[in-house]
């Protein structure tokens, strides 16, 4: 009879025995009814021997085994475990570190987004422009990052995610540096345009990166937490940015944002991968990768395939109508509106915008969850949508005031508003796998030019009846002004609407995926 035993020995080798080379070792000559050991080898730290044992021997060592722990002794069913719970653990530390160092950047990418709403008078009067030159100033980040999303697609479908968060940051630390520095219009315009270029890769990466590091069941989650913590980077440009601009010039807080992109620059080289396989492992849908790994095209023949989906559009109009719209209250006008109509300081107003943001972050997180829960994406999309064109139309025409009431209205604005990041899933769950993150970027771009075409055609709306009232050198527009521009905004919800209900349902699972199968 033959056994197998496996033992972690106390001295390493990597020979084999034969009896008739060496003399028996003290383990085999202490059990009766050894006749000879056959081979005796080291894999992985783990020393295997054969042995040649009688059948009463070998009865009598399987009786010892099943009552006795023999220290130093494990089975091979107990190292294979070892070894896969040791392969998950060092996965789950991998893809997480990856995550935190985008995540990072992301909240950064959104501090930059919402921080002119909350600077707007300083830059008015540091660099005496006007209402039109604000939004032109503000709008240059969304003009350029809406021309990079499907560029920024192709290099993280093509180069990958490292290549583009290393870049990104890079430039967009400069471009913060630049725009701290700014002496006139014409080098913060230089500035911001240098953010925007920067910042414009890293979203379509972050989506990439967790399409290939996470499960696409958990996907919707996914695009929601990264939302929500992003997030974070609209919350700080807020309220905490108002109160750290009593303690610190607008100037300094840009040149410091600036240093730490180049640090996370560093960071990103150093942590950072494309995919699961650049560190050994297999990515957690590898069956599906590897069912589609073939895609011989040229990355324009796959972006002409790409733009060509039909239904990848309406996400692409959702985007543009609703969160263009949001972005531009939020991030742009909604603090001069409550400054300008309702005489709210600079704080206060801050507290109003920080309620919608955090609405929205909170909301996003939620949104994906529930939709991956529930196996559907279509009915809540459309619901969010509508919710948020019934808020605009309480916030024109509604009698409220700001405190509870204003609170309330904006939460429930910026938590509607987060419905839109279903689009994304959506987006990817009708396209190849490989191509996801072109998919996402068509869809993403959509938000930065509704967003670049919002911004400045408010401040042009609200200067063409503009009374000539100054304080302080700033622009106060009335009440009649943002009324004018908040019709704009509900004409842009209404294209978000229509959008919504043309969206492919998916059922929360790759629906080219499932015509291969």
């Amino acid at each position: 009879m033959v056994s197998l035993t496996a033992s972690t020995p106390g001295t390493p080798q990597d020979s084999f025995h034969s009896p008739t080379l060496f003399s028996q070792p003290p383990f085999f000559r202490e059990r009766p009814g050894l006749i000879a050991p056959i081979k005796f080898v080291l894999i992985n730290d783990i020393q295997i021997s054969f042995d040649i044992m009688s059948p009463h021997a070998l009865i009598q060592e399987l009786n010892i085994r099943g009552n006795q722990n023999i220290k130093g002794t494990r089975t091979m069913q107990d190292i294979s475990l070892s070894n896969k719970e040791s392969r998950i653990l060092s996965f789950a530390v991998a893809k997480w570190s990856i995550f935190t160092v985008l995540i990072l950047t992301y909240i950064l990418v959104y501090f930059h987004r919402m921080a002119p709403g909350v600077v707007s008078e300083y830059l008015m009067g540091a660099l005496q422009i006007t209402g039109t030159q604000l939004g032109t100033l503000s709008a240059i980040y969304f003009f350029v990052y809406a021309c990079m999303q499907i560029p920024s697609g192709v290099i993280a479908d093509t180069l990958g995610t490292r290549t583009s968060i290393v870049c990104g940051n890079l430039v967009a630390g400069a471009g913060s540096i630049v725009f701290g520095m700014a002496g006139s219009f014409a080098m913060a315009c230089a500035g911001r345009f240098l953010v925007g270029l920067g910042v414009s890769v890293v979203f379509i990466a972050i989506m990439k990166s967790n399409s290939v590091w996470f499960s696409e069941r958990v996907f919707g989650f996914m695009s929601g937490l990264t939302l929500l913590i992003g997030n974070l980077g609209s919350v700080l440009a807020a309220a905490p940015l108002s109160a750290l601009l009593t303690i610190f010039a607008w100037r300094t807080v840009f040149i410091a944002i600036g240093c730490l992109s180049l640090l996370l620059a560093l960071l990103g080289f150093l942590i950072v991968r494309n995919r699961p396989e650049d560190l050994g492992y297999a990515g957690p849908d590898w069956q599906v990768q590897t069912q589609h790994a073939a895609l011989h095209s040229s990355w324009l023949k796959n972006l002409a395939s790409v733009v060509s989906v039909l239904r990848l559009w309406p996400g692409f109009w959702v985007q543009f109508g609703m969160i263009g719209g949001l972005y531009s209250f939020m991030g742009l006008w909604g603090i001069p509106y409550l400054r300008d109509v309702h005489g709210l300081d600079r704080a206060y107003a801050a507290n109003h915008m920080t309620a919608m943001l955090l609405s929205f972050a909170f909301g996003a997180l939620f949104f994906g969850w529930f939709s991956d829960r529930i196996g559907r994406r279509k009915p809540i999309l459309v619901a969010c949508v509508l919710g948020y064109t019934l808020s605009w139309i309480l916030l024109v025409y509604a009698s409220w005031t700001p405190g509870i009431l204003g609170f309330l209205l904006f939460g429930g604005m910026g938590f509607a508003g987060s419905g839109f990041v279903l689009t994304f899933a959506a987006a990817k769950e009708i396209i190849h796998p490989k191509l996801s993150g072109m998919a996402v970027s068509v869809v993403n771009s959509g938000c930065f030019i509704g967003t670049a075409l919002m911004q400045p055609l408010f401040g042009y709306i609200a200067d063409l009846s503009w009374d000539g009232t100054m304080t302080n050198g700033i622009r106060v527009y009335s009440e009649t002004e943002y009324f004018h521009g908040f019709l704009l905004m509900l004409f842009f919800a209404a294209i978000a609407v229509a959008g919504s209900f043309r969206v492919r349902e998916t059922y929360c699972r790759n629906v080219f995926t499932a015509r291969c199968e």
